[in-house]
């Protein structure tokens, strides 16, 4: 089975289940070195979308899943990959018992643009279900985004 690290709203393990049943959850992580951040404003939804990029003096919270080829293909469909939106990366994970390989999907975007806030509050839930820790969560919580509705 090939270790997949969720940044965002896939960090929410109820959420996988329903996207990538056979999948199951593994453990958290850190992508050390990169960056969350969002993109691609520009193709139609609410706001930017979440991605990761290489920033020597940054850290993402991930959640690592044991994904087998078939749900993997669930969820190159749920993440737009299938279409060009998200394409796939190996990383280096560092987790409790060491560093580890992993994949994970990158906006093929550039980076620029707010994320909506409902999406924004939908991947610090996940963060924080997660277990991730308060001081990440809360700077989730703060980033600026994009303010919908009276």
């Amino acid at each position: 089975m090939a270790l997949y690290a969720a940044y965002a709203s896939n960090l929410d393990a109820r959420q996988m289940a329903r996207r990538a049943p056979h999948s199951p959850l593994r453990g958290p992580g850190w992508l050390m070195g990169w960056r969350l951040t969002f993109g691609g404003e520009d193709l139609g939804w609410e706001g930017a979308l979440a991605t990761v990029v290489e920033d020597p003096k940054s850290q993402v919270f991930v959640m690592l899943y044991d994904v087998p080829h078939f749900d993997e293909q669930l969820l190159d469909r749920w993440e737009g990959a299938a279409l060009g939106l998200y394409r796939k990366i190996r990383v280096r994970v560092h987790t409790l018992d060491g560093e580890v390989l992993a994949w994970l999907y990158v906006l093929n975007a550039y980076e620029g643009g707010l994320p909506s806030a409902r999406y924004l509050g939908i991947i610090a839930d996940a963060a924080e279900a997660a277990g991730a820790p308060a001081d990440y969560v809360a700077d989730l919580r703060n980033r600026p985004c994009r303010s919908f509705g009276p």
